[in-house]
């Protein structure tokens, strides 16, 4: 007897430990499993949904999409905007216990500009040089005027990294300055960070762990919401909305995104789709309003552009086209191709997959005959990255400065250039665009450039996204943001 009230004493302990540790456990169901964990090699958006709580940025952005400091309390340019001076907080440390100050700021900088492995020497490209001045102060000095640096340092080449771990595979322990270190990862199941208790913004941090686990599956990710097994799902299905608003243990945000879906074309390989006749009797064929009615019941925005309808740097004098089969059908005549066929890459979330079906629905009117491939979505990357596709079907989560959404696709170098579109005049607009720091003189200058891509077609650019989060009410404290990241400071779970 004494020998059974020990064993049910020590289950009943067992489960009360479980039970608080799951108080301070955050789960979070991700649309796919994310590429490298190294901001010098990432290139996924749910790669940077981890970073958010692993690796803090110089400067962040708010829900405002206003840039706001993190590591660095204070920016300046000089008058000249060939450089940048930066201001960085006091008292910072990596999670490995070294000091966060100016000359890691360098190092960091350096890889970022200059190591093979770096998807971000095109982004850094125009600074010549970084001056350490004391240990809170760095000077970037540039080459060139470059206004979208501030944007560019509020993203992955702001991230610093402890330089002890530079020299070696940071993937395994990622030693970042952020509110959550890295515990374990295992590839397709889950990512673990744990709370790191140095962090210099501590007070703001409520939970003891995140657990990211990839479900491409949205129908999947809904139901485990449901039924407890997770506490919070990014990019829910746009069609789940209404479930989730019906149940009085969910609760729905949403949050008009910057990111957008678009169409990437293989220009450098032999298929129909490097005609720019094909190209433009394809955007002709595809009804963005439809589409997104179909795929999102209606909550994406159909558009054109890099830039969202209306927004700052939007073009007005190029509308969302309308569908003309007709004309479809009249330039691929004109183009001596009347059936093109092309295989059309895409990922293997449900979405994306039925956006997939309905745009070989809609081309295939006009004469198209698209096969379509689908692939998880790292897999989906490496295809595009190797020139292994004819077009693929991609999301860029959006960045708050114009030349964020444009040049990593469209730029000679872009380290998303996956098409190799490659127009020395359209890198010269680019150019001029991010020399000037005037708000009129850049809208100008980005219209421009507008006005070369419409043109070409390198991508047709389908509807902006509308970011969807489904929590469990227990979940309080996130704040959504147009990036569509999640950022762990002020969340909180109850029991």
């Amino acid at each position: 007897m004494h020998r059974l009230r020990r064993v049910v004493l020590t289950l009943a302990l067992t489960l009360t430990a479980g039970a608080a540790l799951a108080q301070g456990t955050l789960r979070i169901g991700l649309n796919e499993d994310p590429d490298a964990l190294d901001p010098a090699r990432g290139g996924t958006f749910v790669g940077r949904i981890v970073f958010a709580a692993v690796c803090d940025k110089l400067i962040d952005t708010d829900a405002k999409n206003d840039f706001v400091p993190q590591l660095a309390t204070a920016w300046s340019w000089s008058p000249d905007n060939l450089v940048l001076t930066l201001t960085l907080r006091d008292g910072v440390h990596f999670q490995d216990g070294a000091p966060m100050d100016a000359a890691a700021v360098a190092a960091n900088l350096q890889r970022y500009r200059t190591a093979p492995e770096s998807l971000r020497k095109s982004e850094l490209k125009p600074v010549s040089s970084v001056e350490v001045v004391d240990p809170h102060t760095v000077r970037l000095h540039l080459s060139q005027p470059y206004a979208p640096l501030v944007a560019v340092l509020a993203d992955r080449a702001g991230m610093m990294i402890s330089p002890a771990a530079l020299s070696g595979d940071v993937t395994k322990t990622l030693p970042c300055a952020g509110p959550f270190k890295l515990t374990e990862r295992v590839a397709q199941d889950r990512i673990v960070v744990d709370r790191f208790p140095g962090y210099w913004n501590a007070p703001a941090i409520h939970l003891d762990r995140i657990i990211y686990e990839p479900q491409p599956d949205t129908t999947i990710r809904l139901v485990n919401l449901q039924a407890g097994q997770l506490d919070m799902v990014e990019r829910l299905g746009p069609s789940d909305a209404g479930t989730v608003r019906k149940n009085p243990k969910l609760k729905l945000v949403g949050q008009t995104a910057l990111a957008y879906y678009s169409i990437s074309i293989n220009l450098a390989n032999k298929g129909p789709l490097t005609n720019p006749l094909v190209r433009e009797a394809l955007e002709d064929s595809i009804d963005r309003a439809a589409l997104s009615q179909v795929v999102t019941d209606g909550q994406f925005i159909p558009s054109n552009q890099f830039e969202a309808p209306g927004s700052r740097y939007w073009d007005p004098d190029h509308p969302v086209p309308p569908r003309d089969i007709a004309k479809a059908k009249a330039l691929l005549q004109q183009a001596g191709v009347l059936h093109p066929e092309f295989s059309l890459l895409v990922g293997n979330s449900s979405v994306e997959q039925q956006a997939g079906e309905v745009l070989q629905a809609m081309a295939k009117e006009a004469g198209f005959i698209v096969k379509l491939q689908t692939a998880e979505a790292n897999a989906q990357v490496a295809s595009a990255r190797a020139g292994q596709y004819d077009a693929t079907v991609v999301i860029w989560s959006g960045r708050p400065d114009p030349d964020g959404n444009v040049a990593i696709w469209l730029q000679c170098d872009g380290f998303l250039n996956w098409g190799k579109y490659c127009n020395p005049a359209f890198d010269a607009l680019l150019a001029k665009a991010r020399g000037v720091t005037d708000m009129a003189q850049r809208q100008a200058a980005y219209r421009q450039v507008v006005d070369l891509y419409l043109h070409d077609r390198p991508h047709i650019v389908l509807y902006h996204a509308r970011w969807l989060w489904a929590l469990s009410d227990k979940v309080s404290g996130f704040v959504p943001t147009p990036d569509g990241l999640i950022r762990p400071q002020g969340m909180a779970l109850a029991p």
